[in-house]
């Protein structure tokens, strides 16, 4: 996992620099220290953010451990997208009714433990696909409700990692914060001996050490890194989007899964000769089953 080693990175060279350089690592044991920059950190998150983006911080913390969307995820994208592209050339657009009321029952969806598992993306099938059966609304139209309904998704699911990168800006003044109450403390003993002076003026400094090692080392790495799985997570809607539009000015279904392919990073996006096998066999084993 890049991230952790990306953090383990930053701990082991800012670290082993310091001790490389002479510097005693027991001196930035500093609890106090600690305690004031990392508790006022989660004062200021609980106090300024909401319930909702609190837990889908979590959830999406959790989430950056796991692996993102890749080549197999989307090749099953685009087959199943294929397959029911070709009940609607087959049967019409209400033919998807059932399949979407209960997808774990659909014969379908079903097959796509993994596509069922991405709640929103499956929201955003349904309710665009529903848009369809409905009808009365030209491929302009819905392709502006799709984009309005991915750009709310994407402001909410952006909303943990600007909260995280607003408490790593934060970080450096409440290590100042917590230098200046170690520089008060200094004060009250300063007519001690320069060996106890110099031991409270350096942990105070590990007050302004600490906000910005973990600002800039730890929290807006962590933050850049949500952005960066909110994007690759919306990029299998964006596909799904482009498929669906597709079948709604008419394509065929091998052509409309094509426009689907086509917005999927480059990285793992399936080959056109792939995609084409995949529907190929999609196609064989369903017209073995209706046999």
């Amino acid at each position: 996992m890049l991230l952790i080693a990306g953090l383990i990175a930053v701990v082991v060279c800012v670290l082993g620099g310091y001790v490389w350089h002479g510097g005693h690592l027991v001196i930035l044991l500093q609890p106090s220290e600690y305690l004031i920059i990392v508790g006022a950190a989660i004062g200021v998150l609980l106090a300024g953010t909401p319930v909702a983006i609190l837990k889908e911080l979590v959830a999406q913390l959790k989430r950056l451990f796991t692996a993102p969307p890749g080549r197999q995820d989307y090749a099953d994208l685009l087959v199943m997208l294929y397959q029911l592209f070709r009940v609607v050339q087959a049967t019409g657009v209400m033919a998807l009714e059932p399949h979407l009321d209960d997808p774990r029952q659909s014969s379908i969806l079903s097959k796509y433990p993994r596509f069922l598992a991405r709640h929103g993306s499956l929201a955003f099938l349904a309710d665009s696909a529903r848009v369809i059966i409905v009808g009365g609304i030209s491929p302009h139209d819905f392709e502006t409700l799709m984009y309005e309904d991915l750009e709310v998704r994407r402001r909410e699911a952006l909303a943990p990692a600007h909260t995280i990168a607003k408490i790593g800006d934060a970080m450096p003044a409440l290590g100042i914060v917590a230098a200046v109450l170690g520089v008060i403390v200094t004060m009250q003993a300063i007519d001690g001996p320069p060996a106890e002076i110099g031991h409270k003026v350096g942990a105070a400094l590990v007050g302004t050490f600490l906000g910005i090692l973990l600002a800039y080392g730890f929290f807006q790495p962590i933050a850049t890194a949500l952005e960066h799985r909110v994007d690759q997570e919306l990029q299998v809607d964006h596909c799904i989007k482009a498929g669906i539009l597709a079948v709604h000015k008419g394509f065929a279904p091998a052509i409309a899964v094509e426009f689907a392919r086509r917005v999927i990073p480059e990285d793992v996006r399936p080959s056109f000769d792939e995609t084409e096998k995949l529907c190929r066999g999609a196609r064989t084993e369903a017209s073995a089953a209706a046999a």
